[in-house]
């Protein structure tokens, strides 16, 4: 018998159909053979990539490194303010989208990298949040990684992006208002229930990663603070390091899965008060009209089982 739930506090449903887990295709990938002759991101070939914005250093070479995108979804322009018109509003791309290749070595995926390749990684995302913030007109620095042909990736070396944007994203301005409706943190509260329930993944004094209670996609998993912090910068280093341990379990069992997967990161904007957290999207089944038609998501795995799958050694 299936069910629906909605979202703990935006206006979002998924139904939950179990029997259609039963169909094979959707839970195993398979392993995509195509590739490149050249990788633009492995060592040697760094004069192929637009000029290096920053590195970290190992052994005389460079471990991870970062650099405008080759082919931008924004690009940098002059700054010009947005002004709506009825029905047809429109304005230049302006922003800067980056690249951050996470490992040097070319067959490594992010699910094969020790934990303090995490906690580097997200030292970097920290150091270019900061920087992009400060461009002018920018309102939201947006983190997310594509892994996998499933997940929207071009390349198969390991690597995020980062995308600063002259507006707050529609689902993080969703995020806000609904918790304007609420006296204390929604997400405070969310995080001391889940921490309780059979949806826990991952816990430790300073962080929680959970399946959500109305998780769209196969496998979701959200990681949170337990303390109010709104961005990734607020983050002390013990949070940092349990932030980046709760990355590895999950990612690394998606590996048994073969998934593609996207995460990213939403934070408050400024004078906002979103609580910061990472949500971690397979993408192993596929949308349909359905899906497209009605926004609603129709959902084969159970948060519960997905979160028992995360738990098993």
């Amino acid at each position: 018998m299936g069910i629906i739930r909605k979202d703990y506090i935006l206006d979002r449903w998924v139904y939950y159909a179990s029997l259609r887990s039963k169909r094979p295709r959707e839970f195993k990938s398979a392993t995509s053979k195509e590739e490149s002759k050249i990788c633009f991101f492995c060592p040697g070939n760094e004069k192929l990539t637009p000029p290096e914005l920053g590195r970290v250093e190992y052994r005389g070479s460079w471990k991870m490194r970062w650099f405008l995108n080759k082919f931008p979804a924004v690009e940098q322009k002059k700054y010009s303010k947005f002004k709506p018109k009825k029905f047809l509003s429109e304005t230049g791309n302006y922003g800067m989208h980056e690249i951050i290749v996470e490992t040097n070595r070319h067959k490594s995926q992010l699910w094969d990298l020790p934990i303090k390749d995490y906690i580097e990684l997200l030292e970097v995302y920290k150091l270019r949040i900061s920087a992009l913030g400060r461009l002018k007109g920018i309102r939201c620095v947006e983190v997310f990684k594509n892994h996998g042909k499933d997940a929207g990736t071009s390349l198969l070396h390991s690597h995020s992006q980062i995308m600063a944007l002259p507006q707050i994203p529609a689902l993080v301005s969703e995020e806000i208002n609904a918790m304007k409706n609420h006296k204390k943190c929604p997400y405070c509260e969310i995080i001391k229930l889940e921490s309780k329930s059979k949806r826990k993944i991952f816990e430790t004094k300073n962080v929680l990663a959970f399946a959500p209670f109305a998780s769209r996609f196969n496998y979701e998993a959200w990681i949170f603070p337990k303390n109010h912090r709104k961005t990734l910068g607020e983050l002390n280093d013990e949070e940092l390091k349990d932030f980046a341990a709760a990355m590895k379990k999950i990612i690394f069992k998606l590996k048994k899965l073969n998934a593609s997967y996207n995460f990213y990161l939403h934070y408050s904007p400024e004078k906002e008060n979103l609580h910061f957290h990472m949500e971690i999207a397979p993408r192993i089944a596929t949308w349909g009209g359905f899906e497209f038609s009605t926004n609603f998501i129709i959902n084969s795995v159970l948060p519960e089982d997905a979160a028992r799958f995360y738990r098993k050694r």
